[in-house]
């Protein structure tokens, strides 16, 4: 039996459904991840066996590849949320772990890029954690 994973953006406009399994969760600290979602990394999964299926909001879908780079980001045109692409023509499958509305089960597989990670990072550590916002 196949594996199915829903996914949807923010606003609702864009919603999509993964067959197959995920091989690898790598959360990436590159200098372009990190612009991509205004965060310490990206959070991806990945899969060369999977395929996507799109419910609704195709035409909403912008992508953007960096020019001279396999780096490729697609994402709503409405909410800006990250969403799926195909990449290596058509061999790898690339799904921002935040953009799906089912639970991921696998754990991720290794941070990457570490090398370029942002300084700021290596104080998230003692940062005090909050379960909802701050008063």
């Amino acid at each position: 039996m196949t594996s199915v994973t829903s996914g949807s953006c923010q606003c609702g406009a864009v919603r999509f459904a993964i067959h197959g399994p995920f091989e690898n969760f790598y959360l990436c600290h590159c200098s372009r991840c990190r612009k991509d979602t205004g965060s310490a990394h990206a959070s991806n999964l990945f899969s060369s066996k999977a395929t996507i299926v799109w419910h609704g909001g195709n035409d909403r879908i912008v992508h953007y590849r960096i020019p001279g780079t396999r780096h490729a980001r697609s994402f709503c045109a409405i909410c800006g949320s990250g969403l799926p692409n195909v990449q290596m023509d058509g061999a790898l499958l690339v799904v921002p772990a935040g953009c799906l509305d089912d639970e991921v089960v696998i754990s991720p597989d290794a941070h990457i890029c570490l090398s370029s990670r942002a300084s700021w990072e290596d104080r998230m550590a003692d940062v005090p954690r909050l379960a909802g916002l701050p008063e």
